[in-house]
């Protein structure tokens, strides 16, 4: 009877950073995928995406010794709307969208790829670029990381 509960597997979970180069966001985040089902783990979770400019501050640093800080220029900070406004007005249902990535949650994308090609994928969202107009996708039966164009996107179920 002890050995039975001495082979009892027990469950432990890490928080682990994992830096990945490539690219493009989505194909790190594809390749971050693959490696981790390949690891055959009982199951993950990807909590956030990417921090952009540490690596590169950090090389920088390692270079020239001193980095040298870059002020925030006012006409950029005017020109990019805030991100309430810019759902608001942009595209609707993006305040939704969030709420989804926000959770973790499994929805259904209907895309319209165009010449009559239409999707109706099991995801999760992992990533919208308002500025370049993408949305990244998991799609949970492929185990493959999808961008789409925000524009090719005709519904979403929750």
């Amino acid at each position: 009877m002890n050995k039975q509960q001495g082979n009892k597997q027990q469950t432990y979970i890490f928080q682990v950073e994992i830096m990945v180069e490539d690219e493009h966001h989505s194909t790190a985040l594809e390749q971050l995928i693959q490696g981790l089902n390949r690891g055959g783990w009982a199951d993950y979770r990807i909590s956030s995406g990417m921090q952009l400019g540490k690596l590169m501050a950090q090389r920088r640093a390692q270079s020239s010794g001193t980095p040298t800080p870059v002020p925030v220029s006012p006409e950029k900070e005017k020109t990019s709307p805030n991100p309430e406004s810019a759902a608001e007005t942009g595209h609707p249902g993006l305040e939704e969208i969030r709420a989804f990535m926000k959770n973790n949650s499994l929805i259904r994308l209907i895309v319209n790829r165009g010449l009559g090609v239409k999707l109706n994928i099991p995801c999760r969202i992992i990533n919208i670029d308002e500025n370049a107009n993408v949305m990244t996708v998991y799609h949970v039966d492929e185990k493959q990381v999808y961008s789409f164009r925000l524009n090719e996107i005709e519904d979403f179920i929750g």
